[in-house]
């Protein structure tokens, strides 16, 4: 059964109008937090360890429910994911408003499993419904990730001053429950058009007759049936995408947790020292749009990679030896990480051959990429107190330097990175025709 023109221009335009909405939901719980956390705070006791475990919690959680996301999509379906995603993030949201301790850590743990089922999902959303879209798009989505992580940061306060902390707090609900409205529908969509079961799959000697074949041949049937071979943890091309989406995010949150402090021990005010880090985020913004659009039309992403990584590296330079300069490594800073993320996120499409590798990569790419950036503030912090100064911290970010040179340039080498294939059987010494990763030249088919 095929669709009219017509109903799959309306069905792109409500998945692109959802693909606006979730994304506006994927950062606005966690900025708002810490512009309230003198508030919250006072009103509920926490202590120094207890505010420090919310605001690392939501980091720590986006790594551990990452890895989950690509499961729950292929055992509900995609659309089905993120409405419960939503439906979730709207339940943390609303919890943390309870006057109870720990309604307000288990909240955030909710509201942190919600955002990172979305954060894995909107590759895939967008490599399968506009594959010739993938750099606009990505770069669209990046563009409202800031702009909805602004918006909770610079709203947090307004808010409590019309009418407390816990409007603050629950503000965001409102978005997320009418995102989940918009994906309610499309779940039901999708639903309706999978087919139960493919024939061919009902029996290994089902006979070979015409009625099959429509099934075999649909997106939906080639993605499940992609999605079901091999592991991706085979795959030295989908540990590169990784680590260097972990190292530009370690690198970020690095950054903006101990730059303010770095710069008011160097003479600048707290006030500018503050100043700083929303530099850096705001000059994010148009990068975020940019770099994916210009990321997708390039058949090799190398050079892309070699110039943003050097940029970060004279900016560590530039802040061991001229601190004073700091205007200007912050402004540098704002380019690197601005365009690094961006780029990290555009290869989880550019290097999957369809949608269900893109949120299998994803998956593992933000899960992987999230714990490895948790380490970087807390690290950083310890041997600053270990060693009395900034320099050492600093020359440890300028070492990972290296680790993110080597996998963003293995990362953005031109290729589809495969699932790897399982072992047959046999003696141990045949080697095995297919190989457990396959990397196929983007010539022809990459995403433009």
């Amino acid at each position: 059964m095929t669709s009219s023109p017509r109903t799959t221009r309306s069905a792109a335009i409500w998945t692109l109008v959802g693909l606006v909405l979730l994304t506006l939901n994927l950062r606005a719980a966690i900025t708002g937090v810490p512009p309230l956390l003198g508030e919250l705070q006072d009103t509920f006791g926490l202590t120094g360890v207890e505010v420090s475990v919310l605001t690392t919690l939501p980091e720590l959680c986006l790594g551990v429910f990452s890895a989950l996301a690509p499961l729950l999509a292929r055992r509900i379906g995609t659309e089905a994911a993120i409405t419960v995603a939503l439906v979730v993030i709207m339940a943390g949201l609303l919890l943390r408003v309870v006057a109870a301790e720990t309604a307000l850590f288990a909240g955030t743990v909710l509201a942190a499993a919600g955002m990172a089922t979305g954060n894995v999902l909107v590759p895939a959303v967008i490599k399968r419904g506009f594959p010739h879209r993938v750099g606009s798009l990505t770069g669209l989505s990046m563009m409202l990730l800031s702009v909805g992580g602004a918006a909770g940061a610079g709203l947090a306060v307004p808010l409590d001053h019309m009418g407390g902390w816990r409007p603050a707090l629950a503000a965001w609900a409102v978005p997320a429950l009418v995102a989940a409205l918009v994906w309610g529908p499309l779940a039901l969509r999708a639903r309706t058009r999978r087919p139960e079961r493919p024939a061919a799959d009902a029996s290994p000697s089902a006979p070979a007759g015409p009625a099959p074949a429509p099934a075999d041949t649909t997106p939906e049937a080639a993605t499940r049936a992609a999605a079901e071979k091999g592991s991706l943890l085979r795959s030295p091309l989908a540990w590169a995408v990784m680590v260097f989406m972990g190292m530009t995010s370690l690198m970020f949150y690095t950054l903006t947790a101990w730059l303010p402090e770095i710069m008011h021990d160097h003479g600048f005010t707290p006030a500018t020292a503050g100043m700083m880090n929303s530099v850096i985020i705001v000059i994010g913004i148009p990068l975020g749009f940019v770099v994916p659009v210009v990321a997708a039309r390039m058949r090799d992403q190398r050079p892309l990679v070699l110039g943003v990584v050097a940029l970060m590296a004279v900016g560590l330079v530039g802040l061991l030896l001229a601190p004073r300069a700091g205007w200007v490594w912050t402004a540098v800073f704002g380019v690197a990480t601005g365009s690094a993320f961006p780029i990290a996120l555009t290869l989880l499409n550019l290097r999957s051959p369809d949608a269900a590798v893109t949120a299998r990569l994803s998956g593992m790419a933000q899960s992987g990429g999230y714990l490895l950036a948790a380490t970087g503030p807390l690290t950083f912090g310890v041997l600053r107190s270990a060693t009395g100064g900034w320099e050492a911290s600093v020359w440890l970010l300028l070492l990972l330097v290296v680790p993110e040179l080597v996998c963003g340039l293995l990362a953005a080498r031109p290729g589809f990175v495969r699932p790897g294939a399982p072992k047959p059987d046999g003696p141990a010494k045949s080697r095995p025709e297919p190989a457990r990763v396959s990397v196929r030249s983007t010539e022809s088919d990459r995403a433009r």
